[in-house]
């Protein structure tokens, strides 16, 4: 029954951030430590943190600053802000420590964080049963997969069959990059050149130089690229479509559950107390909220409150 709940929380989710869309523009302003005004450090979270944790007095989680507005460079070309910094600013002012966000290399994120580079990842990434052999997923976000065309949509492209015997970019290791490949088993011989790229940032400028037909982003940042005065003269929707609804994790490693157990401690405090929803509001993604924290939903052997 679980997996029945989680699976309607995403479906109604989804619903509504279609209807809703993205928008975002005030929070834009308010990145980075804005999450943690106002919240006090619970102490006995504090002190069930690890103790190297308590130590050293940071968290560090790799992020991939290119999916705005969940999380990007701020204008001064160094700062990351979005929704996900907000969170974690957020997440450590319950904690009582700083929770820094590294840019890092999605792909190779969850096996850098399994190395001991960071204390874990959070980065706009699904939560999937491939995924968690490697790490914990802590889940409070729900999207699906959208179409991100050429403004006007030059090719005519609506759906994933549109897209066999054409170019199409992802940001490597995605669960996009899955999809591609599964939607070839459809195209017969005209099969799909998925091109893979380190950060989104750079598959979009395959798009935009018209070296790709379409890129494959998470609803909420395709959403965002389509109203964002800095973008949405170069980019469209191919359809409200969302394919493949599924849940955001912030990954902890496997030998972690210290860790892992506290962060989800703190998220659940955020939810209860209504700065949760005050921060997806924020960045125009209260209709992705998830009523209650859960730990590995996409594996079927998930824990909720």
């Amino acid at each position: 029954m679980k997996t029945l709940r989680i699976a309607a929380a995403v479906t109604g989710a989804l619903l509504a951030l279609t209807a809703a869309g993205c928008g975002g523009e005030a929070g834009r302003n308010g990145a980075g430590s804005a999450g943690s005004r106002g919240i006090e450090v619970d102490r006995a979270l504090h002190d069930a943190l690890p103790q190297e944790i308590r130590d050293k007095g940071v968290i560090r989680l790799a992020t991939d600053p290119s999916y705005a507005p969940m999380e990007s460079y701020g204008t001064d070309g160094r700062s990351i802000i979005g929704f996900e910094p907000d969170l974690a600013a957020a997440l450590g002012a319950v904690l009582g420590v700083r929770v820094e966000m590294v840019a890092a290399d999605f792909g190779t994120s969850l096996d850098e964080a399994a190395k001991g580079t960071y204390d874990g990842v959070l980065s706009s990434m699904t939560d999937t049963a491939e995924r968690e052999a490697k790490a914990d997923f802590l889940n409070y976000f729900a999207a699906g997969t959208s179409i991100v065309v050429q403004r006007g949509n030059p090719r005519g492209i609506t759906d994933l069959k549109d897209l066999c015997g054409q170019v199409v970019a992802v940001e490597k290791g995605t669960v996009q990059e899955d999809l591609l490949e599964r939607s070839q088993r459809g195209c017969g011989t005209k099969k799909i050149t998925v091109g893979t790229y380190k950060t989104n940032a750079d598959a979009l400028l395959q798009l935009r130089t018209g070296r790709a037909v379409a890129v494959l982003n998470d609803y909420p940042p395709a959403a965002h690229l389509t109203t964002d005065q800095r973008t949405r003269a170069h980019y469209q929707l191919a359809s409200t479509v969302q394919y493949e609804p599924g849940l955001y994790g912030l990954a902890v490693p496997k030998d972690r559950t210290a860790l892992r157990d506290s962060l989800r401690d703190a998220l659940d405090r955020l939810i209860r107390s209504g700065t949760y929803a005050e921060l997806l509001n924020r960045w125009g993604l209260g209709a992705g909220a998830l009523n209650a924290s859960s730990i590995n939903a996409a594996g079927g052997n998930s824990t909720t409150d």
